[in-house]
């Protein structure tokens, strides 16, 4: 469901059948605001709590933005609980420890996913010119096994975020492998962003929303034309 991102009312949002999520698009176009939104849905939608993991300095220089009504002192925000980690390191000891979480949290986000792993490090450590790609593998399929055997006691997501230049996510190659649902947005060139379903071929619908004097703003549902497979 589209509006998972957006500011409006979720009346199935914990029934999913896709344990790994990622929304991918181009730079400045509210990723932030919307996987924060999507945190605000999956606390709003449970008791439970959300994890909510990003770069303290990447976060704190530019916020994500609320939509309207939302109140920054509720209990459902403070029920999104901030990891700030700097390396893909943080985001191993996470989740090789989630299994003592105990209730698991409704829903885990990782904000700009593939920042984490530096390209550099990544090929000494494992003295490979892929050594980016292999640390992303690895650290995927932890994250992976963590989230199934929460979801063996209750619902649980996990939702990373990304940005890409073109038409699809960089890193194509290493997400379908493990994420199930993947999403993506592109500007419809009058201001607005449009989130579709890559899983989705033929006519598809996509949600429209906008980032409005430093508002996420929801503005409705539009079908695409023919997409192609990804």
């Amino acid at each position: 469901m589209l509006e998972k991102f957006l500011p409006v009312p979720q009346s199935d949002f914990l029934c999913s059948d896709h344990p790994l999520l990622l929304l991918s698009g181009p730079p400045s176009s509210g990723k932030t605001s919307l996987v924060f939104q999507f945190a605000i849905n999956s606390a709003t939608a449970s008791d439970g709590n959300v994890v909510f993991i990003c770069n303290r300095r990447k976060l704190e220089t530019k916020p994500p933005y609320l939509a309207q009504g939302i109140d920054p002192s509720s209990d459902v925000i403070h029920r999104i609980q901030m990891k700030y980690i700097d390396g893909e390191e943080g985001i191993k000891k996470y989740f090789a420890a989630f299994h003592m979480h105990d209730p698991a949290p409704v829903s885990v986000i990782i904000d700009d996913f593939a920042d984490f792993f530096d390209q550099g490090n990544c090929q000494e450590r494992y003295n490979n010119s892929r050594g980016r790609d292999l640390a992303m593998v690895r650290v995927l399929a932890l994250c992976l096994n963590a989230i199934m055997y929460a979801n063996e006691k209750g619902p649980c997501q996990l939702l990373l975020s990304d940005t890409h230049n073109g038409d699809s996510p960089r890193l194509l190659y290493i997400y379908k492998r493990w994420v199930s649902s993947i999403y993506t947005i592109k500007g419809d060139g009058f201001g607005s962003y449009l989130i579709r379903s890559g899983n989705n071929l033929g006519v598809a619908k996509s949600a429209k929303y906008s980032i409005a004097l430093q508002y996420l703003v929801y503005e409705g549902i539009a079908e695409d034309e023919q997409q192609s497979d990804e």
